[in-house]
């Protein structure tokens, strides 16, 4: 099984290969297109390697070129959970007036229902796992566990995050995901983490796991780097307030001195992340090198 992550956005994409075939987790923005091009041809793949597209979610910032690519050969997978979401960002990128996007083609699609069902459809590809419904960032969460241990769970909210949802349906969710004991979690928008001690230890659950190191993805701890995070915290809690009393990009621009690139990302990530906390924001549009 090789996993590749294909880094053309700001929603992490992943590329995973069977002995039959490939299948695509997630998608970037409207507009990365050629990007996810440059990307794929990286990794030594042409599109027509891929099988399917699996969506973690129907948000811009993960389905936003599905149908581009699936255009090109590639069958979109939709979960039985998704079906009443797939034309949820349509609105979103009209406002935006995206030229550049193409709503999912309905009559195109694959029908797949998560569980066991899921499992028979990766096989396809020679993929051993399953595609398993997680609630909690949204209704039409999915995530996709492999067997050997791998999970990929989209905006499911990292389990640095998780103190914050204590009693929801993303705790639910996470509980539901750590009974399988995976071993690595292939976020989003966080850093790949790798989860200590699996397997027979005493680091299966939630706390350990946050304990073991991963309450700071994304971050840095020393020197500069910590005084540029801390600028950056203080900066987008301001937005978020800001964003909170109706402001639009040009006005919070103006409040804050921020460019508008940065105002923009923290405004998508707000809005469609609920309950995000500061630290996940910054985490979520890789604030380094700004």
């Amino acid at each position: 099984m090789n996993i590749a992550e294909l880094n053309y956005s700001k929603t992490n994409t992943y590329l995973i290969e069977g002995n039959k075939g490939c299948l695509l987790f997630d998608t970037g923005w409207a507009g990365t297109y050629e990007a996810f091009c440059r990307e794929l041809n990286k990794t030594g793949k042409k599109i027509s390697d891929i099988s399917f597209i699996l969506i973690s979610h129907y948000h811009p910032d993960h389905m936003g070129i599905a149908q581009q690519i699936a255009c090109e050969g590639p069958v979109i997978a939709v979960m039985d959970v998704q079906k009443d979401f797939i034309h949820f960002s349509d609105h979103i990128f009209e406002k935006e007036n995206r030229k550049d996007y193409r709503p999912v083609d309905e009559s195109a699609v694959r029908m797949v229902k998560t569980g066991d069902e899921s499992r028979e459809f990766l096989k396809e590809m020679g993929i051993d796992g399953t595609v398993l419904h997680t609630p909690g960032h949204s209704d039409d969460s999915v995530s996709l566990l492999l067997d050997s241990g791998e999970l990929f769970t989209g905006d499911l909210n990292p389990l640095y995050e998780l103190e914050l949802f204590a009693g929801t349906e993303v705790e639910k969710s996470w509980n539901m995901l750590l009974s399988y004991d995976p071993s690595v979690v292939y976020y989003g928008h966080a850093r790949t983490f790798v989860r200590k001690g699996r397997a027979g230890t005493d680091t299966g659950n939630a706390v350990t796991d946050i304990a073991a190191g991963n309450t700071t993805a994304g971050s840095s701890t020393s020197g500069s780097d910590a005084s540029s995070d801390l600028k950056y915290a203080a900066l987008a809690e301001k937005m978020m307030k800001l964003i909170d009393k109706g402001c639009d990009v040009r006005k919070i621009c103006k409040k804050t001195g921020a460019d508008e690139a940065f105002v923009q990302d923290v405004m998508r990530m707000y809005l469609t992340h609920p309950g995000v906390s500061v630290q996940g924001i910054l985490d979520r549009i890789e604030i380094k090198g700004r």
